[in-house]
C-alpha cells in the first residue's frame, strides 16, 4: 500500500469500550479488528472525534479525502458516502467490503441500491459465493455499461490457527448451537427440534451463546427450559471462546443461507463434529467427500446421535475425507494469512497512484 494513502474503516455497528478497543463478538466487530491488524493506524469512522493510542475516530466528513481510502463495510450507502467525500476532493477513494449475507435485502430499492454500489465502487467479498451473488445482482439490477466495468474480487475470510486450544473431552457430550443470533435465516427452531429428539435418547448438554437481545427471545426461553440446555451470553474473550470450542463434541448447522460460515470452520478446527444441511454454502466450507450432510431433520437427528455416541469414528471419517487431516485441510483452504494479504493487495491495486 502506497504510504501516501491512509485507510479509514466505515462500519455503522462500531462500538468502542472505555479503553478504546473495538468491542463485540459479532462478525462485524471481529472484522474491524482484523482490518486494523492489516492496516495499522487506520482511522475508524464514527460520529464522535477521539484519539486513541493506536487509531483515531472521526466523522466521514473530516476524513482527509485526498489521501485516504475508505473501506465501507456497510456497502449499501457507498454512494452517499462518496458524495460526502466528494465535497473535499475531486477523486474520492472508496471501496466496499461485502462481508454480510446479501439475502437480508428483498425490496426493489434495497436490491437496486446494493447492486449500484457494487457496480460503482471496487468490491471485496468474503467468499466466492458472495462474489458470484454480487456479480449476478450487478448484472440484473444495473445497466450494462456499469456491469461491464464492475470490479469485484474475493477471498475466504480464513481462520487463525494460533487460537486453537488442546482438546478437552467433556464428561457429557456437548452440542453447540453454532451462531450468536436466533434470526429466522438460521432456522433455530429446527435446531431445537433435532436436539430435543436426541436428548430424549442419550444424555447431552446443549450450549447456546447468544448476543444479549436474543437471550430474552421466546426461542431462547424455550430452549433454556430444558434441563439439558444452557443458554447464556457470549464468552468474554477470544481465549475463553476457543477453550469452550475445545470442549465441544458436535454442532448442528441449520441456516438456510450463509455467505461464508466462520463459526462453523472454527468449531471444526477445534475438533467438533459438524452436521450440515445439504446446501451449497455448506459444501463450500469442507472437503468434497465430507460425510455429514443431511437432507431431512430425520437424517440430521441420526447423524447428530452418531456424532455424540461414536465421536472418534466420526472424526476419523472427517479426516479421511480431507485426505488425512481435516485441520490441515482447513488451514490450507481457509487461511487468515491469505485474507490479510489479498485485501492489502487489492487496496494497492485499486488505488495505487
Amino acid at each position: 500500500m502506497d504510504d501516501q494513502f491512509k485507510i479509514a474503516i466505515k462500519y455503522s455497528g462500531l462500538v468502542l469500550d472505555p479503553d478504546g478497543a473495538v468491542a463485540g463478538h459479532d462478525a462485524g466487530a471481529t472484522l474491524v479488528r482484523r482490518l486494523l491488524r492489516v492496516f495499522p493506524g487506520a482511522e475508524l469512522i464514527a460520529p464522535l472525534i477521539h484519539h486513541y493510542p493506536t487509531f483515531d475516530v472521526l466523522p466521514l466528513e473530516m476524513v482527509d479525502a485526498d489521501n485516504t481510502v475508505v473501506i465501507n463495510m456497510d456497502v449499501i450507502d457507498s454512494t452517499d458516502a462518496w458524495m460526502k467525500l466528494k465535497a473535499n476532493t475531486d477523486a474520492p477513494k472508496l471501496m466496499n467490503f461485502m462481508w454480510w449475507n446479501w439475502t437480508r435485502y428483498n425490496s426493489t430499492v434495497e436490491l437496486a441500491s446494493l447492486s449500484l454500489s457494487c457496480a460503482l465502487f471496487p468490491t471485496f467479498a468474503n467468499s466466492e459465493r458472495t462474489a458470484k451473488a454480487i456479480q449476478e445482482y450487478v448484472r440484473r439490477w444495473t445497466i450494462q455499461p456499469l456491469a461491464e466495468r464492475a470490479r469485484i474480487s474475493w477471498v475466504n475470510l480464513g481462520i487463525r490457527l494460533e487460537h486453537l486450544q488442546p482438546r478437552h473431552e467433556p464428561d457429557r457430550p456437548v452440542v453447540l448451537y453454532p451462531a450468536i443470533y436466533l434470526s429466522e435465516r438460521k432456522q433455530p427452531q429446527q435446531f431445537i427440534e433435532v436436539v430435543t429428539r436426541v436428548a430424549k435418547r442419550v444424555p447431552i448438554r446443549v450450549e447456546a451463546r447468544l448476543v444479549e437481545p436474543h437471550l430474552v427471545s421466546p426461542l431462547a426461553m424455550t430452549l433454556s427450559r430444558n434441563k439439558w440446555a444452557w443458554v447464556g451470553p457470549l464468552t468474554p474473550g477470544r481465549q475463553q471462546y476457543w477453550e469452550a470450542l475445545a470442549s465441544t463434541t458436535a454442532f448442528l448447522a441449520t441456516a438456510r443461507e450463509e455467505t461464508y460460515g466462520l463459526e462453523y470452520i472454527e468449531a471444526l478446527l477445534a475438533g467438533a463434529v459438524g452436521i450440515f444441511p445439504d446446501k451449497e454454502w455448506a459444501h463450500a466450507l469442507v472437503p468434497e467427500d465430507y460425510p455429514f450432510f443431511y437432507r431431512s431433520l430425520a437424517e440430521a437427528e441420526a447423524m447428530l446421535l452418531r456424532a455424540v455416541t461414536d465421536t472418534a469414528a466420526c472424526r476419523a471419517e472427517m479426516d479421511q475425507a480431507a485426505g488425512g487431516s481435516l485441520v490441515d485441510w482447513l488451514g490450507r483452504h481457509h487461511s487468515d494469512d491469505a485474507f490479510e494479504s489479498s485485501i492489502a493487495q487489492h487496496v494497492e491495486r485499486w488505488f495505487h497512484r
